[in-house]
């Protein structure tokens, strides 16, 4: 039996116990902390820019939606069987092997934006110090602060969260009365869109692909969650305050200020409060992209190599490579490549729903082994319908440019894989009746 006692290890390669489990707030927090960010901030002043109040409001709903439906379906299945998306996924379509491609996947985008995001957080240090503070040396400092966090686990990122959201809404609620005071609202709901014009279908895109990633990785917090109810809660409130809240707030804060540029409107505006928006909203952001990173690396040790890391250290390790980077300025240049990235998880989503819910492949397995609260015994090595189905998934999103790219890769991946395994299934059945006559 694992030992979990030791340092951050946080339940990384095992299910967690219902008496691990916590309040449905917990980690609630911890998800409005992931999307209540300065990066859903731009976003939703990318679409004021380019749209009308109502334009935009649609475009928002839209992209929750679909948002809200694989978070909670995705978080659903994590809660129910105490695991993370990588480890999850052994059993929902990609076997060991596949598994542990997924965990680099999500291991390597979320490093990425730990760097990226780590820039901005000691960029907005260097500001609130009046540049007494070099950005080297504010990088080393928040990159490693933030890592310290995340070896602690899962309760200590909801304590942070319970501390950071409230301040960061705080922040924000007096930056946008700065801004705001010169304006109605229901003037601004009605003005046109100061740049140039987006439609409902790129404004859509915008918002599912800004945070499908965070979609897809939600079991890395639901598996903590007491049951369904508390995932449908979690993930609905998430949606409604992070999502649509924070974005129509910087919508109309776009339409106040003529121009899509928040940040800097927010620092002249606010001062130091604007660069704590900046501070605050990142350090939420980085605790959840560094933990997941660490899940995935865990994952991929255990299921290649067969060695079980403690997730602590991983944490250590992949948080100073990622402080690192930042401090060496080199990550600006993996922002398409982290882009890129984003088209290749979706697919992953559509795979383990449709396993899960409908093929139901390793549900016997799963339920049998969750009422002993050990792990089912060793799934597939690698299915290769899921790579078929995978690839199909990247491609489309990648080439099809009518819809939603993030949409299109999730649903032909999940139709190709539901198709392909009905099929291989038929295929191995005339054998084995053809076997069978001859014998």
């Amino acid at each position: 039996m694992e030992d979990h006692t030791k340092l951050g290890d946080d339940y990384s390669l095992s299910r967690v116990p219902q008496n691990a489990r916590l309040p449905m707030w917990d980690i609630m927090i911890v998800r409005v902390g992931a999307l209540a960010t300065l990066s859903q901030f731009m976003l939703g002043a990318a679409l004021g820019y380019g749209m009308t109040f109502w334009q935009a409001f649609w475009a928002m709903m839209f992209g929750s939606v679909i948002l809200q439906v694989i978070s909670f379906l995705i978080g659903y299945a994590g809660a129910r069987e105490g695991l993370s998306t990588s480890l999850l996924s052994r059993w929902t379509g990609f076997g060991r092997y596949g598994s542990s491609i997924i965990g680099a996947v999500i291991a390597f985008c979320t490093i990425g934006w730990f760097g990226v995001q780590n820039t901005v957080f000691a960029n907005g240090l260097v500001e609130a110090t009046d540049g007494k503070l070099t950005l080297p040396i504010a990088a080393a400092i928040t990159g490693l602060g933030v890592t310290v966090l995340v070896i602690f686990g899962f309760k200590l990122l909801s304590m942070t969260a319970k501390i950071t959201v409230p301040a960061f809404l705080l922040v924000v609620g007096i930056g946008i009365y700065q801004v705001l005071s010169d304006h109605s609202i229901l003037s601004l709901m009605g003005t046109p869109p100061p740049g140039e014009s987006l439609s409902l279908g790129v404004g859509a895109t915008m918002v599912a692909g800004g945070f499908i990633i965070g979609a897809v990785i939600t079991p890395d917090f639901s598996r903590f969650a007491r049951n369904g109810k508390d995932v449908f809660w979690m993930t609905t409130i998430g949606t409604l305050v992070g999502e649509l809240g924070v974005g129509m707030i910087a919508v109309l804060m776009a339409h106040a200020a003529k121009t899509s540029d928040v940040v800097s409107i927010m620092l002249q505006t606010s001062g130091w409060l604007g660069a704590a928006v900046v501070v605050f909203s990142t350090v939420k952001i980085n605790n959840v992209n560094l933990y997941s990173s660490s899940l995935g690396f865990t994952n991929i040790f255990d299921s290649v190599f067969k060695v079980k890391m403690n997730r602590g250290l991983v944490t250590l390790v992949i948080g100073a490579i990622g402080t690192l980077l930042s401090i060496m300025g080199i990550l600006d240049r993996f922002v398409d490549f982290l882009v890129l990235l984003g088209i290749m998880i979706p697919p992953i989503a559509g795979i383990m729903v449709v396993d899960y819910f409908v093929l139901r492949t390793y549900r016997k397995a799963l339920d049998e082994s969750r009422e002993k609260g050990t792990l089912p015994s060793e799934p597939e090595k690698l299915n290769p319908v899921t790579l078929v189905a995978w690839a199909a998934g990247f491609a489309s999103g990648y080439f099809i440019t009518v819809g939603i790219p993030s949409i299109n890769s999730l649903l032909i991946s999940g139709i190709i894989y539901y198709a392909g395994v009905l099929f291989t299934k038929a295929i191995k059945g005339k054998k084995e009746n053809r076997d069978h006559i001859a014998s």
